[in-house]
């Protein structure tokens, strides 16, 4: 398979064949290019150091032993005259300057310095040569005589080795980058493939990556949370789509319906014509709340409202809010129980804490009992309220309690349509609270009832 110039693995082994590369080029650079001058400058400094000792060992009296073991270890030649009559020489060294011409001799005499170093072509090797002049006394001077150029045989050996072991460094160390691209490449593109099936709605399939990479496998999953969340948002949109259509399906039909029978069955009988306006205005009014709250929703997930804190009285909110329901008392015998006498003041936001209110009592409306008993209740603590409306209906499953707050979820298989209310009651109620940063729940028993509450902070 051809290999992809812009892939993460040829773009891994590029980056770490150059890097391998520049060592090596470094290496060369340094053996073969600053070697001299490296060698020269080191050497610079030892034969300043033998002069030193040098001059040591003759004030002290040292036998010849000092001097010849000294030019020895260091791969010298040491010369010592007193009035240019020679009194030690180590000229048996090699690399030693062997030549005729003493004019750095006679340089050296007159300048009437204590040092000098000279910078000379040893005739023998054809190499360049350090000697540094040093006066001992008055009447003594030695000469130390040092290579400029590195000569040991030893030398050339290495340098002939580096081209092998180059060689092989740089291909084995090319072949080991490869198999490196390719165990650092390999979790993340199988990573990418996963991530692109999730792009096209497959967020059933787990992303599995054991690697001893901390980071891929924090990332794989980081990528496994955001498929079950997707996976969720994708239900939800699909539970929204269909009980949304199913909600503006009905009361649109109801409107038609009702709106041909009072222009071509009951356009006579004045009473039927009224009831059919009265069940188009009822189904209007209902369409009309859904298309609201879902505005309501919208705008609440984007926190595109704000809130407007106030003091108020909930407890006069709450009997307020009971009276819209008196219809419901008085035709279908519904008994709403708030037996609270206390004036509570509150802050928060009235118009949204009337909201949540509304909906947790339309929603114990629909799911109550065949008692159609509503309870309300205020319970004070130290640092809250708690409001709590319960219901006698058949309850929640405690596996459904955390569902509950989504969309248009409902613990029964179909969906069917509130007795009021437009479903989406408690994601308002959750948006709301947690906007507040009111703490909310619920309790349930199943064949006993459901009871909602939210704590507001005093």
């Amino acid at each position: 398979m051809k290999q992809k110039t812009k892939g993460l693995t040829f773009k891994i082994w590029i980056y770490l064949a150059l890097f391998l590369t520049l060592i090596i080029a470094f290496i060369w650079i340094f053996q073969v290019a600053l070697l001299n001058s490296f060698y020269e400058y080191r050497t610079n400094r030892l034969v300043e150091k033998m002069a030193t000792l040098t001059s040591h060992y003759y004030n002290k009296e040292k036998d010849t032993s000092y001097y010849d073991k000294l030019a020895y270890n260091n791969n010298a030649c040491i010369e010592i005259e007193r009035d240019s009559e020679l009194l030690y020489s180590s000229n048996m060294q090699r690399g030693c300057l062997i030549t005729d011409n003493y004019s750095y001799k006679t340089d050296f005499l007159n300048s009437n310095k204590n040092n000098m170093m000279y910078k000379l072509v040893n005739p023998v090797l054809d190499n360049k040569t350090l000697i540094y002049a040093i006066k001992l006394d008055e009447d003594t001077v030695a000469y130390i005589n040092v290579s400029l150029e590195p000569t040991d045989p030893a030398i050339s050996v290495i340098r002939e080795e580096l081209v092998f072991i180059t060689i092989i460094i740089y291909l084995s160390s090319f072949i080991l980058a490869y198999f490196i691209s390719k165990r650092i490449s390999t979790p993340i593109l199988k990573i990418n493939n996963m991530a692109k099936k999730m792009s096209k709605g497959d967020f059933d399939t787990p992303i599995v990556v054991n690697e001893n990479i901390d980071e891929i496998n924090e990332l794989s999953d980081t990528l496994n949370q955001t498929r079950l969340e997707l996976s969720k948002i994708n239900e939800t949109r699909r539970d929204l789509l269909l009980n949304v259509s199913h909600d503006l399906k009905t009361p649109l039909t109801m409107i038609q319906a009702y709106a041909e029978m009072a222009r071509d069955l009951n356009k006579n009988d004045e009473e039927k014509r009224t009831e059919n306006l009265n069940v188009i205005i009822d189904e209007s009014m209902r369409l009309n709340e859904l298309v609201n709250n879902i505005l309501e929703l919208s705008k609440s997930e984007a926190n595109l409202d704000n809130l407007k804190i106030e003091e108020f009285n909930l407890t006069k909110e709450i009997r307020v809010i009971l009276d819209r329901f008196s219809y419901l008392r008085e035709k279908e015998n519904y008994n709403f129980i708030f037996d609270v006498e206390k004036d509570y003041l509150i802050k928060a936001d009235k118009t949204k804490i009337d909201q949540v209110i509304y909906n947790l009592l339309i929603n114990a409306i629909n799911y109550t009992g065949d008692d159609k008993k509503v309870i309300m209740s205020i319970e004070e603590y130290k640092k809250y309220l708690r409001v709590k409306i319960t219901d006698t209906g058949k309850g929640i499953k405690k596996e459904e309690l955390d569902k509950i707050w989504d969309k248009y979820y409902t613990n029964e298989k179909n969906h069917k349509r509130n007795k009021i209310g437009t479903g989406l009651g408690l994601s308002i109620v959750k948006n709301i609270l947690i906007k507040h940063k009111f703490k909310y729940g619920v309790t349930s028993k199943v064949n006993k009832g459901t009871t909602f509450y939210f704590d507001i902070n005093i």
